[in-house]
């Protein structure tokens, strides 16, 4: 197929001057790249270019040129936009600090990309501050907030109980998830806890460099407050509170502890299965007490209260999944519960179901090599956190030193790890976007984005979180099963992969939006919610998904106004800020074959 292409273009050559035709854009990360990393950027024409077009790295400061190299050979995206033609450019080999643009010309026209920086864990250290102020902002503090969550009263009753704390979801709705889409079983996303397990994460990963940057405490103290919420979630009972929901009113005291439903339904359904935010809430719980810190609560009371969920839900699990049958995202929430409780504790039954699940996740990989999320051959998918198997898998050999359970795991990594590189691949794809296996009107099919016709019936988004994910999955896995010395520690092909996903988040994409708000440029524009709330620094948009209408999700779109539904593409939520972070923070901690 590329021969053929390069034949065609080659031919338009003789028959036409393309280049005085051609009208270059240049699509870049405009935040910062790491020095020890790959790095690239996409140019795109209107028509062919000469062979080994150049380009060339240039110094804002100075306006001088520092690096030069050629384009790479042209690939179409025929489902996004079949009438342009887009070149690689890759500078990676240039590793000196500063701040630069990317330059080609074309007509006897200079093109110059957005500025963007390199240096030494630069992603690190432009960003997390600004993500650390992005939750601070995102707190259910106001006088309003704490006076109504303090007497949340539960769906169907007239029992309150203390709801404080906690981080608004999302720039529009100021409700508070452990998880939702509950009912579709399939797609919950990990929300709060989440967020409080990757703040605990990077933390522990470049805790000397966030002492550098002055962020540490203010990280800290962020995370402290997310296991307070989550302590306050956890019933007398023994399971976590899943959702504090605002029915969209302004007024705070609407809101109610509910489960959820399609269409904002809401039921006495309110209890957390492990994967509706139970299982990460365990972990989150039982990492942190290990900080030795407090709190509202103290550090002992955050391991007691994790061991006590967990206990209950070994129990009571099936009871709260909506189908009441376990699925992959059990197995891997239950994964990073029972790991966090065995390294915390070292008890042999905390040890035992790590190796349970991880044994269960080795068996839903399919031949192909994507996971199968239940019994019956449905790829699992997922548009928020498709890396949370390796995530958990890498996390459970931090503790797991018997190589007779070790191999085993690894060997599921490796595959996951090689399968997304295979899907990645398998067309043209220059901006090298993750693509996935799903599963749509009964066959399995590949594409970039999820189908939007799916389980739950209205859910789909901007996927960012899930490049996230992955970015964090390829390089944390990639450090055990394909270690390297530099590329952050993993080989090429990994961290080039990782290095696509967060760089289109950071403006590296189609439509050259940075999605971190107030880094780059055309950010988002600013979404308002109640009590004060809405788009904060360091936040991170939904972002591009398929074509509005197309039920498979094919094609591309993104849109900042469409009737009130632009949320899907512009709206802050706050799983993509945490998987970034734990990218970001991964991306920057000390590997021993450095």
């Amino acid at each position: 197929m590329k021969n053929i292409q390069r034949q065609v273009l080659l031919f338009g050559l003789i028959l036409f001057n393309a280049t005085a035709l051609a009208n270059p854009i240049i699509y870049v990360n405009q935040i910062a790249f790491d020095s020890n990393a790959p790095k690239t950027a996409v140019v795109q024409f209107d028509a062919p270019q000469k062979v080994n077009l150049a380009f060339t790295i240039t110094n804002t400061a100075s306006g001088k040129a520092v690096f030069k190299g050629h384009l790479t050979d042209p690939q179409f995206i025929t489902e996004w936009f079949p009438d342009k033609m887009y070149y690689k450019a890759d500078f990676s080999r240039f590793n000196k600090p500063g701040k630069y643009q990317l330059t080609v010309t074309s007509g006897g026209k200079v093109y110059t990309s957005y500025a963007f920086e390199i240096g030494e864990h630069a992603i690190a250290k432009q960003t997390i501050g600004a993500i650390i102020h992005y939750y601070n902002r995102q707190r259910a503090n106001t006088p309003q907030e704490l006076a109504a969550d303090a007497k949340m009263q539960l769906f169907g009753s007239n029992q309150t109980v203390d709801m404080r704390g906690g981080w608004c979801d999302a720039s529009g709705d100021v409700s508070k998830y452990f998880s939702h889409l509950a009912y579709a079983n399939y797609m919950s996303p990990q929300q709060t806890p989440l967020v409080t397990w990757s703040m605990v994460s990077a933390s522990e990963a470049i805790p000397a460099l966030l002492t550098k940057w002055g962020v540490k405490d203010s990280l800290d103290n962020e995370a402290l407050y997310g296991a307070d919420y989550m302590m306050r979630a956890l019933s007398k009972e023994g399971y976590f509170y899943m959702i504090v929901f605002s029915y969209f009113n302004k007024d705070p005291n609407a809101r109610h502890v509910v489960g959820l439903l399609a269409d904002s339904k809401t039921t006495a359904d309110y209890q957390c299965a492990y994967r509706e935010g139970g299982g990460m809430a365990i972990a989150a719980l039982a990492r942190i007490a290990r900080w030795k810190k407090n709190g509202n609560f103290t550090s002992e009371q955050y391991l007691a209260g994790a061991e006590r969920a967990f206990e209950h839900l070994q129990k009571n699990n099936l009871k709260y999944d909506d189908d009441h049958k376990e699925n992959i995202i059990d197995d891997y929430c239950a994964l990073m519960a029972a790991t966090e409780l065995w390294i915390t504790t070292g008890k042999p039954v905390y040890r035992d179901e790590a190796r349970k699940r991880a044994k269960i996740l080795a068996t839903r990989m399919s031949p192909a090599g994507y996971f199968y999320a239940n019994d019956t051959g449905r790829p699992y998918w997922h548009a928020s956190d498709a890396g949370l198997p390796v995530v958990a898998l890498s996390r459970y050999l931090d503790a797991e030193k018997d190589q007779a359970y070790r191999t085993p795991a690894l060997t599921t990594i490796k595959k996951a790890l090689d399968y997304n590189l295979t899907v990645t691949n398998r067309v043209n794809n220059p901006f090298g976007y993750a693509r996935q296996s799903f599963m749509f009107k009964g066959k399995v099919r590949d594409g970039f984005f999820i189908p939007h016709e799916n389980e739950t019936g209205w859910w789909w988004q901007g996927e960012n979180a899930r490049l996230g994910s992955l970015a964090t999955a390829a390089v944390v896995g990639g450090r055990l099963v394909y270690p390297a010395k530099g590329n952050w520690g993993t080989n090429a092909a990994l961290a080039a992969f990782a290095n696509n996903q967060l760089g289109w988040i950071m403006g590296g994409n189609p439509y050259s939006r940075c999605f971190v708000y107030g880094f780059g440029n055309n950010n988002v524009p600013y979404m308002k919610s109640s009590f004060g709330h809405g788009s904060e620094k360091g936040g991170i948009n939904n972002g591009i998904t398929g074509k509005d209408d197309n039920p498979d999700g094919s094609g591309i779109d993104f849109k900042t106004e469409a009737q009130g539904n632009e949320w899907r593409w512009t709206e802050q939520w706050i799983p993509h800020a945490a998987w970034f972070l734990q990218a970001v923070a991964v991306l920057a901690q000390p590997v021993a074959n450095n």
